[in-house]
């Protein structure tokens, strides 16, 4: 049970590194906030809830992946290096490729409501 609680140590660990470093992953918290906020304001349905949840998390999990990406890269390939760089990029590209279809998912749900509610 240690070797497992432990687990959850580490994991918040690296949430909490991305937090502190990165920049993106804050904005990515503040617009995540704001985003909620709009959704209980507007009464999503569940269905809506999950999608809105599900782009987030996806936004998220490639923020930490491009994160881990950069720091492994940093430690192998400590001086420039272009193949290291375009390991960056690479990463950072999955990160907009999420980021934008969560901001297409969230126009498809929230701006028909907001339309409504006008």
């Amino acid at each position: 049970m240690k070797k497992f609680l432990k687990g959850f140590y580490f994991a918040f660990n690296g949430i909490s590194y991305s937090f502190r470093t990165q920049l993106n992953f804050r904005i990515h918290c503040l617009i995540s906030l704001l985003v909620i906020a709009v959704c209980f304001y507007l009464g999503l349905t569940t269905a809506e809830w999950l999608w809105i949840i599900a782009a987030m998390a996806i936004v998220f999990m490639a923020e930490l992946f491009n994160t881990a990406m950069e720091t492994l890269v940093d430690l192998v390939s400590p001086k420039f290096n272009p193949k290291a760089g375009l390991i960056k990029d690479i990463s950072a590209a999955a990160v907009l490729i999420a980021a934008l279809m969560a901001l297409i998912t969230g126009i498809l749900i929230l701006l028909p409501k907001i339309i409504h509610a006008s």
